[in-house]
């Protein structure tokens, strides 16, 4: 069997530079690194895992906790996540955590805590004191995208920014009669991302002077879009815009808009976020928030405290731009 000493022979460099160049772990020069890389190729040598995690101590696995599976935003983030952290060696264990609090106890309390994992990544996770406590407790660097948590590292984007961005690009366009699809008046009055970018719509509005802009509540996926712009286009003062609080929403809401026979953007213009690759398709105007990259900075996050980084308490704030397509212009004459 093919072990480290041949491919350090075939390489011409010592084993640790061999290890060192696998694992993505420690200073190796981008030649001497390609140089092991062919050995072991050609060599067929794979490093083993359990090896590997008896030689430095760690499980080589990091715990990504999401609350859904099936939306696109957080299957992009885990890719990122996935991105930054295989190329170095380490694999992921998912965890997925409904609304039900039963179930979510027993995926803090009981599966979490069975696992060996070096780290935790939580993605747009509302945890309560409860499910914080019980992460710290594992005692390994946690990072959440997200979900903002004073005693976490959190990435965030600034959603309040996010929505007064949308909106703002309506209001330089001309609009007055202008929509939202988004969070509920219930959830509107938290700190969750809905919240803050219906929140961003309304502070945007009201500093134009412009009052009374209805809300129609969704659920962030197409369908629930389409079903609540079809509402507000049936609305006896039609919107002349439409800013959805998610691609998704937006995209449904284009689906909505063309079934009434109206036209994009020359009857009603439609804003949304996250900078789905879907958007492209149907020349959707959006605020980019760079997904994947989410991912990819907790991924480094976590390997650089892993290094011993000292943990970035608080908030990290995260990119995000307008990108103009076509689904928004100025309002009809």
């Amino acid at each position: 069997m093919v072990g480290i000493d041949d491919v350090a022979r075939v390489a011409g460099v010592s084993t640790a530079t061999v290890s060192r160049a696998l694992s993505g772990r420690g200073p190796v020069s981008a030649a001497t690194r390609e140089r092991v890389m062919v050995a072991a190729e050609s060599l067929g040598y794979v490093v083993s895992a359990a090896a590997s995690s008896l030689a430095s101590g760690r499980a080589r696995a990091v715990g990504v906790v999401v609350p859904f599976l099936d939306r696109w935003f957080f299957s992009t983030v885990l890719a990122g996540i996935s991105d930054g952290l295989v190329r170095h060696g380490y694999d992921i264990t998912l965890y997925s955590v409904g609304v039900d609090r039963d179930e979510r106890r027993r995926v803090f309390d009981d599966h979490v805590r069975r696992r060996r994992i070096d780290a935790v990544i939580t993605i747009a996770l509302e945890s309560d004191a409860e499910e914080s406590a019980s992460l710290r407790r594992l005692g390994v660097p946690i990072v959440a995208i997200a979900g903002p948590n004073p005693l976490l590292t959190t990435l965030t984007v600034d959603d309040l920014a996010v929505g007064r961005l949308a909106t703002a690009h309506l209001l330089a366009l001309g609009h007055r009669r202008v929509a939202h699809i988004g969070a509920d008046a219930a959830t509107a009055a938290g700190s969750t991302v809905p919240a803050l970018r219906r929140r961003g719509f309304e502070e945007a509005l009201a500093e134009e002077g412009v009052a009374d802009a209805p809300v129609y509540p969704a659920d962030f996926t197409i369908e629930g879009g389409s079903a609540a712009a079809a509402r507000a286009l049936d609305a006896e003062q039609r919107p002349t815009a439409l800013f959805a609080a998610s691609d998704e929403m937006a995209i449904g809401a284009i689906l909505a808009a063309r079934e009434k026979g109206l036209r994009v953007p020359d009857d009603v213009s439609i804003i949304g976020v996250d900078g789905h690759e879907l958007g492209r398709w149907f020349g959707l105007t959006t605020v980019d928030q760079f997904a994947r990259g989410q991912g990819e900075r907790a991924a480094a996050a976590v390997l650089a405290e892993l290094d011993g980084a000292e943990p970035a308490r608080g908030l990290g704030t995260l990119p995000f731009e307008l990108v103009e397509r076509g689904s928004t212009a100025p309002p009809p004459a």
